[in-house]
């Protein structure tokens, strides 16, 4: 069998991971959980970082934060996991799909503004596979009709679009750290932003919506979406080193393309656009 993918863990993982199981701090409670939040944000450019249970909860958390009016419209890709419309829908708010380009699988940024309408109020912007969306037209779009951005970075670490890094682009940023992901907690995700508000809020929603002077007297209901201490450990370990698995993910693309070049029945992933070169998180 050939594996989607195997986990490469070449640097710190098991004395991070022996640290947490020497001192005990193995919950949500643990120090590696902030230096994660802290590290990951930094990387991507970003004010604040939220680690959660997984890619999924980092978007419940991110949509629910921004308090869309109910059955307001959300824009949207048709390709794209699950989750991205699951998490529209069970906060009350209607998915508007757009089709796909078909070179880089990502959204038709021209398709979009047809589709926005007055109960337009966001735009979810996914990055598939191994190219970045094409991010500019939709963040024109954005301010042109004051929308929300919803940016879904899940399969994008390190990549960049235009010099900048994803992830850095949305209004709310989400990540998964899910093992076919170029760093991995086994499960795990991440919500980034430059907002302090929208931070406190999913800073709160990812802990079942306690409150600091009535912990058990809850005005909202939230998830119980926190990131272990020992998840944490195993993703400040890999992004010591992520450099290094995006230009082993680019060997592996390359390998594949010049293996495939003169096959006239399969359509290879675009190489490089002008706004970005492929990551190859995954070869279609």
């Amino acid at each position: 069998m050939i594996p989607v993918n195997t986990p490469k863990f070449w640097g710190k993982e098991k004395e991070y991971l022996g640290e947490c199981v020497d001192s005990g701090w193995i919950s949500s409670e643990g120090p590696f959980v902030k230096k994660f939040e802290n590290d990951f944000s930094k990387y991507c450019q970003r004010k604040f970082g939220v680690a959660v249970a997984n890619g999924t909860g980092a978007l419940d958390i991110a949509v629910k934060a921004l308090d869309l009016p109910k059955g307001s419209e959300v824009i949207l890709p048709s390709f794209t996991i699950i989750s991205c419309a699951s998490a529209i829908v069970s906060n009350g708010l209607i998915p508007v799909p757009i089709d796909c380009c078909r070179e880089t699988w990502n959204i038709d940024v021209n398709q979009i503004e047809k589709k926005i309408t007055t109960n337009t109020k966001a735009i979810m912007l996914v990055h598939i596979y191994g190219l970045p969306c094409d991010v500019d037209p939709v963040l024109d779009l954005a301010k042109k009709y004051k929308l929300k951005v919803i940016e879904d970075a899940a399969e994008m670490h390190g990549q960049t679009y235009k010099g900048k890094i994803c992830g850095s682009f949305g209004d709310i940023s989400t990540f998964s750290f899910y093992p076919n992901k170029h760093i991995t907690t086994g499960e795990g995700g991440m919500v980034l932003t430059d907002n302090e508000e929208l931070y406190d809020r999913c800073m709160k929603l990812r802990n079942l919506c306690f409150q600091p002077q009535q912990r058990f007297i809850h005005e909202e209901l939230g998830w119980n979406y926190r990131m272990t201490n020992m998840q944490a450990a195993l993703g400040c370990a890999q992004l010591e080193y992520i450099d290094q698995v995006i230009l082993r993910k680019r060997e592996i693309g390359a390998y594949y393309n010049s293996r495939f070049k003169n096959q006239n029945y399969l359509e290879i992933p675009v190489e490089e656009k002008d706004y970005g070169k492929n990551i190859y998180w995954v070869y279609g």
